[in-house]
C-alpha cells in the first residue's frame, strides 16, 4: 500500500490507523509526502522562530517529525516527492465560509504551483519502483480545500492510472456521520483544554460517497504516539475517563479515531466495506 499526503502530519491524522493496522498485518505500507509543511502554524512558543516569516527552517524540523511518526506507525519506505525540498508547501487562504485557496504569491517551489507534468512523472517513478496495489489519496477537493491537498490528488490520479501494479485507488475521507458524532463526543469530553467544534466548520462527504470503514480501535494508542510526533502541529488531551482528543492551531478539538473511511476511486471490488485489500492476493 502507498499513501500520498501532501504535508508531515497529514498521514498520522487522517490515516494513522490504517497506516498501522496494515503494518501491523504484515502489509508493506510506504508513504510519499510532497512538501515538508513549510508553511504550518507552530504551537510551541518557543519553536515560533522556525517558521517562514523568521528563520524559515520549520521544513527541516517537521521532517523529523515525519520520520518519528512514520516509524511509529510502522512506514516501511518514506518518501519526499522529487526528493526533499523540491516543492515547497504552498500555504492558504481561507476563505468566507471556511474554504481554502492559494495565496496570490506563491513560492517558486510552491507545490500547488509546480509543473503538474513533472509532479506526475515524479510520482510515477515511485509507483514503478514500489508497485503498491492500493494507493491512497485524498478526493477532488483535498478534504478542505487545501491547494496541496488538491495538487496531491490531481498527481496521484494521473500518476497510478499509469502503473498497471496499481489495483485499487481510494480517497482518505470523513464522511457527515463520523463528524457529527466527533462533534458530540468531544462536546461530553470533561475538561478538554480545546474549543468546541463548530458542526458547520469541520468539512465531510455525504455517507453515502463511502466504500470503506476501516475499524482502527486497536491502533489508536500507535496513533496517539504518532500525533505527539508531530509536536510543532498537534496538540494531544487525554482526559481521566479515556476521553482522548487533538487540536490544531486553530485549537478546535478533535477526537482521536476509532475507525477510518474511504471512497473507492479507481478499481473493480467485488466488497471492500472493511478491507481496503479484500479479494487482492496480497505479495
Amino acid at each position: 500500500m502507498l499513501l500520498v499526503h501532501a504535508h508531515p502530519d497529514d498521514e498520522t491524522l487522517l490515516t494513522g490507523g490504517s497506516i498501522a493496522r496494515y503494518a501491523a498485518d504484515g502489509v508493506q505500507v510506504a508513504l510519499v509526502t510532497c512538501t515538508l509543511g513549510e508553511q504550518g502554524e507552530i504551537i510551541l512558543p518557543e519553536l515560533v522562530g522556525l517558521d517562514a516569516e523568521h528563520a524559515d527552517q520549520l521544513g527541516g524540523y517537521r521532517l523529523g517529525e515525519l520520520r518519528a511518526a512514520c516509524s511509529a506507525l510502522g512506514v516501511c519506505e518514506q518518501r519526499l516527492l522529487g526528493g526533499v525540498g523540491r516543492w515547497r508547501d504552498s500555504g492558504m487562504v481561507v476563505e468566507p465560509g471556511g474554504r481554502a485557496s492559494p495565496p496570490a504569491d506563491l513560492h517558486p517551489r510552491a507545490f500547488a504551483g509546480g509543473p503538474l507534468t513533472e509532479q506526475v512523472t515524479q510520482l510515477v517513478d515511485v509507483l514503478d519502483e514500489l508497485r503498491p496495489q492500493v494507493v491512497v489519496t485524498y478526493g477532488p477537493d483535498g478534504g478542505y480545500g487545501h491547494p496541496d491537498h488538491v495538487r496531491a490528488y490531481e498527481v496521484t490520479m494521473a500518476a497510478a492510472t499509469q502503473v498497471p501494479a496499481v489495483a485499487r485507488v481510494f480517497w482518505a475521507v470523513r464522511p457527515r456521520s463520523a463528524v457529527e458524532a466527533g462533534i458530540a463526543a468531544t462536546r461530553g469530553m470533561a475538561g478538554l483544554p480545546f474549543t468546541a467544534p463548530d458542526p458547520g466548520g469541520l468539512p465531510a462527504v455525504a455517507d453515502q460517497e463511502v466504500s470503506t470503514v476501516l475499524d482502527v480501535g486497536a491502533q489508536v494508542q500507535t496513533t496517539m504516539r504518532a500525533i505527539r510526533a508531530h509536536r510543532t502541529q498537534v496538540r494531544l488531551w487525554e482526559g481521566s475517563g479515556g476521553d482522548r482528543a487533538f487540536a490544531l492551531a486553530d485549537g478546535v478539538a478533535r477526537p482521536v479515531p476509532r475507525c477510518e473511511y474511504f471512497t473507492l476511486a479507481s478499481g473493480t471490488a467485488p466488497d471492500v466495506e472493511g478491507d481496503l485489500f479484500a479479494g487482492l492476493t496480497l505479495p
